[in-house]
């Protein structure tokens, strides 16, 4: 393990940190909150210092080229660990402790989405802002980012490319990394300012557009009201958000490749997309129906709230037009299955992921003819192309990671809370960057009373299932350190 490396590339990363800060510090002028100039100011100041003090690390341009696996996964959990804590400091000037400091950024920069905040009316329009902000820079990726614009790390992007956004497939839009990652946070930024404009259209300030588009492609779910989307009373406004959801769980390489040959054939013939829209009309025609005769809502309005929270929840983004708390058991369970789901690879949004999903039934299906035909070869196709023995590996150990996690860290939480609803909807929903929850964790509600313990279990379930398990389960290795 070559830390000089390491330590150059997390340098540099925390200097361009550090002018993300800039953002905040020009919505703090333009909403004429001067008082809160000061809390994003010395952040980046903060953050370039650090960056400044680890690229002291001097190392060649051909060995950060070079660099090894081991030595990209290192690199990538560290950036996301470095981006937390650095993004954790404003909200220690708001009178928030250093757990809760670092919740409330893992949260963000995980698109997560969970909030400690109780009362939202003691704090600043800026703030607000910023929380959106590092969840918009963390659903693409800081790792994908700064391939795109810096040249220092884009030879070595490849490695960390896909140790930040793991998929089963080595899939890409172009033939170079730093080209797909453009590519990739081109048609994020385009998507995220064409849903600013249709909220607009929609009688929407345009603070609450931004803040809420920021959150929207991200699959984040921060909002600057208490009772989330629910608080802004607006039929058209809820269809817009919940289609703009519907998009950031599409995989960006088929969106990419719709724009290219500017068919949507592309998205449409997709095994995963079609899969993707099936579950999520199921689903939401399931708990519409559930809705209609349970809960005495009317048929519209049945509609209207199941395919908004079923598609906020599919992909992860944790926004609600409703507090589901109040709808009957039966509606409830409905919607606490998808909490597994997750939207496309490749997209913003986190879970399991639907790809993976149809790889569970086919295997399962491959099983079960083995059973008859022992001998028989049934090879594992995904997108009609077939699944190499190391993927299919890889695969099956991931789910079982992503099991194990969402166990453990239910079963530690309730011990801590002494509260099983709490403990398994809080475990799923960190797990699956999800950031929805059941009882006090409600939409409407805050994890500001769990314990401190409860917190930094989320916390690492937070980051564990942002970045995949992977880079997570390599630190574990005794071997990688050995490199």
């Amino acid at each position: 393990m070559r830390y000089n490396i390491i330590l150059n590339i997390l340098g540099t990363i925390s200097k361009h940190i550090g002018l993300m800060f800039i953002f905040p510090i020009v919505a703090a002028i333009l909403l004429k909150e001067y008082r809160e100039i000061t809390p994003f100011l010395i952040t980046g100041i903060l953050a370039y210092a650090i960056g400044f003090t680890l690229s002291l690390n001097k190392t060649e341009q051909k060995n950060i080229d070079n660099i090894k696996k081991t030595e990209s996964l290192t690199t990538v959990l560290f950036s996301w660990i470095l981006f937390v804590l650095i993004c954790s400091v404003p909200y220690l000037f708001y009178g928030l402790n250093f757990t809760n400091s670092v919740f409330e950024a893992t949260s963000g920069v995980t698109t997560t989405g969970v909030t400690v905040f109780v009362d939202f009316s003691l704090y600043p329009k800026t703030l607000f802002f910023f929380r959106s902000l590092t969840q918009w820079f963390g659903g693409m990726g800081i790792i994908v980012l700064f391939i795109a614009v810096l040249p220092k790390i884009s030879v070595a992007g490849r490695q960390m490319f896909y140790a930040e956004i793991p998929a089963p497939t080595e899939d890409k839009a172009t033939p170079r990394i730093r080209f797909t990652a453009g590519w990739l946070w081109g048609i994020y930024l385009s998507l995220t300012i064409l849903e600013i404009i249709f909220l607009k259209l929609c009688n929407l300030d345009l603070y609450s557009a931004v803040v809420t588009s920021l959150s929207t492609m991200a699959t984040g779910g921060f909002h600057y009201l208490t009772d989330s989307i629910a608080g802004l009373h607006d039929t058209k406004v809820t269809v817009c958000i919940a289609i703009f959801m519907f998009i950031a769980g599409i995989n960006y390489i088929l969106i990419y490749r719709s724009i290219k040959s500017k068919k949507i054939s592309s998205i449409l013939k997709s095994e995963e997309f079609k899969v993707y829209l099936i579950i999520t009309v199921i689903i939401a025609v399931v708990l519409a129906t559930s809705l209609f005769m349970n809960s005495n809502y009317t048929l519209k309005n049945a509609f209207l709230h199941s395919f908004f929270n079923v598609i906020s929840t599919i992909t992860t983004t944790g926004f609600a037009s409703e507090d589901y708390i109040k709808w009957d058991y039966i509606s409830k369970t409905i919607l606490f299955v998808a909490f597994f789901l997750g939207g496309c690879a490749t997209s913003t949004s986190g879970g399991m992921k639907i790809i993976r999903w149809i790889f569970i039934g086919k295997y399962l299906k491959r099983e079960l003819k083995k059973i008859i035909h022992p001998k028989a070869v049934y090879p594992i196709k995904l997108e009609g192309n077939p699944i190499a023995s190391d993927i299919i590996s890889q695969m099956i150990a991931f789910v079982t990671f992503y099991f194990v996690f969402f166990a453990i860290g239910a079963f530690l939480i309730v011990l801590i809370e002494n509260n099983a609803i709490i403990a398994l909807s809080s475990s799923a929903s960190a797990i699956g960057n999800v950031g929805l929850g059941f009882g006090i964790t409600g939409p409407m509600g805050s994890f500001f009373n769990l314990h401190v313990s409860t917190k930094w279990i989320l916390i690492l379930l937070m980051l564990i299932g942002r970045l995949e398990i992977v880079p997570f389960l390599a630190i574990l290795n005794k071997d990688l350190w050995k490199d």
